[in-house]
């Protein structure tokens, strides 16, 4: 989609990233409504239409964003990558903040980014570009199958880019086990939790 001075918007926040290398740091975030990848087990089905959500203007977002002291301005969504985001970017780093996003990863990255979390769907197949944009690689484990799935992205990404094995929310309990003998036995991997839902906030 081309870019816009108008973005729709699920919600906006300030709170502590929850997950993966920047966990535990505080962070203001921004949810761009839209996603046709179609995980079974998204948390945040609301924001898949994006027509359902206010448009608002890069302005007032970048208004919000400079009212938080955090460093970081993470977009994530929906699939916020379905949008051509180099103006909201750009004018989030005027104001001196890092610009982090959370994709999929199925469209082509567009705009100026201090990090990419990457986090491949079975769903829908990313684009081919991804693998060396990636600062992180996050994947979800739903089932057992997802350990070799994590391990394809895992050879196609750069030798930095820090890998994260997270256990989908709702079969935490059995996933979470497994996980830890995969990484004791992987050691290139590292556990990410969703800490934000332990501790309870946003």
């Amino acid at each position: 989609m081309p870019d816009s001075a108008l973005l729709p918007v699920m919600e906006q926040f300030y709170t502590i990233q929850g997950e993966g290398f920047y966990t535990g740091q505080a962070a203001y975030f921004i949810r761009i409504a839209g996603c046709d990848v179609g995980c079974v087990w998204c948390d945040v089905k609301e924001s898949w239409a994006a027509d359902k959500h206010p448009l608002l203007s890069i302005d007032s977002l970048v208004e919000n964003i400079v009212q938080h002291p955090a460093e970081v301005v993470v977009i994530t969504g929906g699939e916020p990558a379905m949008y051509d985001l180099t103006n909201l970017t750009s004018a989030i780093k005027k104001t001196g903040k890092r610009t982090h996003i959370e994709t999929s990863g199925v469209y082509e990255l567009k705009g100026n980014w201090d990090w990419v979390c990457f986090s491949p769907k079975k769903f829908k197949t990313p684009h081919p570009d991804f693998p060396e944009l990636a600062d992180e690689l996050k994947v979800i484990v739903f089932n057992k199958s997802d350990f070799e799935w994590a391990e394809k992205w895992a050879s196609l990404v750069r030798p930095e880019c820090r890998l994260y094995l997270q256990p989908e929310w709702d079969k935490r309990e059995v996933m979470q086990p497994l996980i830890v003998e995969f990484v004791k036995q992987n050691p290139k991997w590292q556990v990410s939790l969703q800490t934000h839902k332990y501790l309870g906030v946003d």
